[in-house]
């Protein structure tokens, strides 16, 4: 399970330390930087995957992501007194990430390339990257570390150097051998995002598709039918039944099968047919895609969730949390929402709430001091 998300330097996040339950609810107003610390949990996530950089380059290039305010900000500001100015910097420029779990833990510091005449000189360079065991970074636990192209292994023997140096844009994690690695690695591919899955009247979430067993749903949710079927046969089947009756009193759940090709389907009460996916309302149709994701028959390690009340009527919100609540006995799940009912009832039971803020063009935890956010230790370039 992550304990704690540390992001630095990334758009309006000057410098944020999160601590994570197995059900964690981030809110705040709008514009206080849910999404940002959405997105760069996203980038995180990425470097176990096709890359950091990669991710970088789809928001915008490292130009588009960097923290957009003053290196320091100062009392006068704080208090209102004068307005953010830019001075003369004291330490790089750099976009950091990391987490803490009751396992690995992972941080990687990216920075600005050395001038060249690449057309690719824009890119950002991978500088520092450390993998500890611990809730926090220190020297007795680290387990590999890179700074610039070297990278060094913990062995039985003591250190040891890889068999091989780093390009800027090669994260260790995806280009050197070790168990250490390979598990951080596994963990961030374990991660799933839902995010906004379209339901208008062309979404691929309406349309009949191949069946095949499907145990996680796709980040587009165009095999739902195939998803929601596989949980009946192989995951939990009553809950899926409870999670359906609980929003929709008395319906049921059928996929149908239209030459091979699977149709959702929900037979409601006093309806002589069953209603297909074409038919059904949008938020009908999104509550059934988080049932979907949530009650997977292959549960991820973490299950992050962005505005999942979208579309949804008030009366679905309720049966969403417990929903979100039944699925935090298989995953870790990360909820990014401003649905007040939502926040109260998943803090109501047991839920960890962080709450935003943004007074000065900064994000910020709200009533979290020095003294009460998670303790954290980024590795030094």
């Amino acid at each position: 399970m992550l304990t704690t998300l540390a992001i630095e330097g990334y758009r309006s996040i000057r410098s944020l330390r999160v601590g994570l339950g197995p059900v964690t609810v981030v809110t705040g107003p709008n514009g206080s930087g849910k999404s940002n610390l959405y997105r760069g949990l996203r980038v995180l996530a990425a470097t176990g995957r096709d890359g950091a950089i990669s991710a970088l380059a789809r928001e915008g290039g490292l130009d588009s992501t960097l923290w957009a305010g003053p290196e320091v900000i100062g009392r006068a500001v704080r208090e209102g007194l004068a307005p953010a100015q830019g001075t003369v910097r004291s330490g790089p420029i750099a976009l950091r990430l990391g987490f803490a779990s009751d396992g690995f833990g992972y941080a990687m510091d990216l920075g600005l390339p050395i001038p060249s005449q690449s057309m690719f000189a824009r890119d950002p360079e991978i500088k520092v990257e450390a993998v500890w065991h611990g809730p926090v970074l220190r020297s007795s636990g680290l387990l590999a570390e890179r700074k610039g192209g070297q990278v060094r292994l913990r062995e039985a023997s003591g250190w040891q150097p890889a068999d091989r140096r780093l390009r800027p844009w090669e994260s260790m994690l995806d280009e050197i051998d070790s168990p250490d690695l390979r598990g951080v690695r596994t963990m961030l591919q374990g991660w799933r995002f839902y995010d906004h899955i379209r339901t208008d009247a062309q979404s691929p979430v309406r349309a009949p598709d191949i069946g095949t067993r499907t145990p996680v749903l796709s980040a587009d949710g165009h095999d739902l039918a195939a998803a929601l079927q596989t949980i009946r046969e192989l995951g939990d089947a009553d809950q899926l039944a409870k999670a359906i009756d609980r929003a929709f009193p008395g319906s049921r759940l059928e996929i149908g099968d239209l030459g091979g090709r699977m149709q959702l389907q929900l037979r409601q009460p006093n309806l002589l047919r069953p209603l297909g996916a074409e038919e059904l309302s949008d938020g009908t149709l999104r509550y059934l895609v988080w049932v979907a994701a949530l009650l997977s028959a292959r549960p991820a390690e973490l299950i992050v969730l962005n505005e999942p009340e979208t579309s949804l009527h008030p009366d679905l919100l309720g049966p969403l949390a417990e929903l979100i609540m039944a699925a935090s006995a298989q995953s870790q799940i990360l909820v990014v929402t401003h649905a007040g009912p939502i926040v109260e009832q998943l803090e109501r039971d047991g839920a960890a709430l962080v709450e935003l803020d943004k007074p000065h063009g900064e994000t910020i935890v709200v009533d979290q001091g020095l003294l009460t956010e998670p303790a954290w230790a980024w590795p030094k370039r």
